[in-house]
């Protein structure tokens, strides 16, 4: 069996293409694996919520396969890859006639969609899931969203693979660590990833300060490039306040050095896109504990390994808190790390998650 492989890869600047290139790596232990073929025994197709998956989109709509659905939530992507006539016909395709008036309201006011939740409530996948072979997913939200757009196709929820950084020296983090000016005693919680309005930089920028005003030892590291131009703007101010450090893209080495410098990630979602966050789930993975929304897509990981933080009106006080209390509890934060890695490195191990593709790629043949 040859299996025809379809994603972004390095050096596109997304986290689909590094999750692809690990995930290709291990499947190419397994069998022939080709990418972009004309032709293939099993497809394997890699959709995300950005124009980068354009071409693949259509191809998998052109010959049917298994689709792995990164974001389930593909209402944005059709924003900018139709023109309005277009859009209308694809929201009645998925949503009925009678919701025309809705679809050209949602169009006139596309400029909100970022952080308008009517978008995100909306996915618009009935094409893509209901024409697939299959449809891979790495949460329980997303599947829920697939079947009630395509009863009919299957749903395997395959947990999101996590590829662990090659070994690096511990001296090489610390090191790291003080030329981004943090020092041993303080406490540093990492935002990463693209910044756009669902990261919820707002609220993390305002229970940062709330919480500095009684602890001056704590330092919040912001990296990554801002989707929004609105959202750099609105914060602007914010960070420039006392202990906030701001990087801009990371590359894959400068990412993990980064990533082993913070004590704690702040790796909030909403409205969420039914996506199972890479950054939360490396972070883990190397044992440092998270703060993620608490919401269906984020129900498969126990209790014990993750903070939990309410959306909604909570939503920042609870940051607040939770920030004050890493910190002060001698040993909670590694505690938390440690449950983390370990959950991660065995359900989410690449070995794992390799396999269970595999098995879905032979079960669901071209």
């Amino acid at each position: 069996m040859t299996v025809g492989f379809y994603a972004p890869l390095p050096p596109a600047r997304t986290g689909v293409a590094d999750y692809a290139a690990a995930l290709l790596a291990a499947l190419r232990q397994r069998g022939p694996i080709e990418i972009a073929p004309d032709a293939c025994d099993s497809a394997l197709y890699h959709i995300g919520n950005n124009r980068q998956h354009a071409e693949i989109y259509r191809r998998a709509l052109e010959r049917p396969g298994v689709v792995v659905l990164h974001d389930t939530v593909l209402h944005h992507f059709l924003l900018g890859e139709l023109d309005q006539p277009r859009y209308v016909e694809e929201f009645i395709y998925n949503y009925g006639a009678w919701n025309r008036g809705l679809a050209e309201d949602l169009w006139r006011h596309r400029a909100a969609s970022g952080s308008e939740p009517r978008y995100f409530s909306y996915p618009m996948l009935k094409r893509i899931a209901a024409t697939a072979r299959a449809v891979v997913v790495h949460n329980p939200a997303a599947g829920r969203i697939v079947r009630a757009h395509a009863p009919q196709t299957p749903v395997i929820e395959i947990p999101h693979l996590f590829a662990p950084p090659e070994p690096g020296a511990p001296v090489e983090a610390a090191q790291y660590r003080g030329r981004l000016g943090f020092a041993r005693d303080e406490f540093v919680f990492g935002v990463f990833g693209y910044l756009r309005e669902t990261k919820r930089l707002i609220p993390i920028l305002e229970a940062f300060a709330a919480m500095r005003a009684e602890n001056e030892r704590a330092r919040l590291l912001v990296a990554g490039s801002f989707v929004s131009p609105e959202l750099e703007r609105a914060v602007a101010l914010w960070l420039a306040q006392p202990g906030v450090v701001r990087l801009p893209h990371l590359s894959t080495r400068d990412f993990w050095l980064t990533a082993s410098a913070v004590d704690a990630c702040i790796n909030l979602r909403y409205p969420s896109a039914g996506e199972t966050s890479g950054i939360g789930i490396r972070l883990m993975g190397i044992g440092k504990p998270v703060l993620l929304t608490d919401c269906e897509e984020n129900g498969r990981f126990p209790e014990d390994v993750c903070i939990r933080i309410p959306p909604g009106l909570a939503e920042r006080e609870s940051l607040r808190r939770y920030m004050l209390l890493l910190p002060s509890i001698q040993g909670f934060s590694a505690e938390i790390g440690g449950r983390a890695a370990d959950h991660i490195r065995t359900q989410h191990s690449l070995e794992r998650t390799a396999q269970l593709y595999w098995n879905t790629l032979c079960e669901h043949r071209c």
